[in-house]
């Protein structure tokens, strides 16, 4: 590995403007906490977005983004994902698209730094740490007293990314402690099957439930602002029918993950591990699959 690999900040990717604009803000704030370029740069999707809405410079994807960097001879590469646990974006997807890359470009060399929420480190409760942190925030700000809390994801067709959901929210309820009633987990949506019902229960069905019919806080396991979690988007309609169709009902969304301080401080320490990672060879393993 050379001494000085080309660093991205990976995130999934999104139609929206906000999100690889939030993007390019935390990588910024990284550059400067390990004093070395980071790059911001999606999966996919984000150069749909218009540059007009981005300052007038286009987003950045993975691949064209490294066929680039190889033009001025840049062959070692550090991706810092910007996702909580276990992605198949970016433990399947990415690798897979790197081996066909090295076919090639024999030269290609990209190591991935650990996600966010290690499962396999139970003592780690920086993720959580921080979610209770703008939880706490929101029951200030709106002086409330003990609400019920819902710790909410997107919702997903892999178990290993569900348990990422269950274990922060277990450690949400320690952090949170007597300071609100109750902390579950629950997901934006699944797919139809019993074999996906592990994403259960259902924003939607548990708010206006017992234990969640007044004074809900959803702690929003999502990182920035889009489709689902941004303006108008479907955690707020979620929000809405509930309240509607259940009087009494309030419910209040924290502050998207990456609004928090914290996250950079996170990041860097992810980025430290990374230089220690051997390259992708294959599909990177789970935690506890090695």
């Amino acid at each position: 590995m050379t001494d000085h690999p080309c660093i991205l900040l990976v995130d999934n990717g999104s139609h929206r403007a906000d999100s690889t604009l939030s993007l390019r803000r935390i990588s910024e704030a990284l550059s400067a906490r390990i004093e070395a370029k980071v790059h911001p740069v999606s999966l996919l999707h984000s150069t749909k977005v218009d540059p007009s809405e981005l300052g007038g410079v286009p987003a950045q994807i993975l691949e064209p983004f490294l066929r680039e960097r190889r033009k001025k001879d840049e062959h070692s590469f550090l991706v810092i994902p910007f996702f909580f646990g276990h992605s198949a974006a970016i433990y399947e997807y990415l690798p897979q698209r790197v081996l066909e890359m090295r076919e090639s470009w024999p030269e290609l060399e990209v190591r991935v730094a650990p996600s966010m929420v290690k499962l396999n480190e139970p003592s780690d409760c920086r993720v959580a740490g921080i979610l209770g942190e703008l939880v706490t925030s929101k029951i200030e700000e709106k002086g409330l007293h003990r609400p019920a809390v819902t710790l909410v994801d997107h919702g997903t067709p892999r178990i290993a990314v569900n348990q990422v959901r269950n274990h922060v929210a277990s450690q949400l309820a320690e952090v949170l402690g007597d300071r609100v009633t109750v902390v579950e987990a629950s997901s934006m949506e699944r797919r139809e099957g019993k074999e996906y019902d592990f994403n259960e229960p259902l924003l939607e069905n548990l708010l206006g439930t017992p234990g969640f019919a007044r004074e809900v806080i959803l702690s929003m396991l999502f990182i920035s602002p889009g489709r689902h979690a941004g303006p108008g988007g479907d955690i707020a309609r979620i929000r809405e029918e509930a309240e509607a169709r259940s009087p009494g009902l309030e419910t209040f969304a924290s502050d998207l993950f990456a609004t928090h301080p914290g996250v950079v401080e996170l990041l860097a320490e992810r980025y430290g591990e990374g230089l220690k990672e051997d390259p992708v060879r294959s599909e990177i393993p789970a935690p506890g699959m090695e």
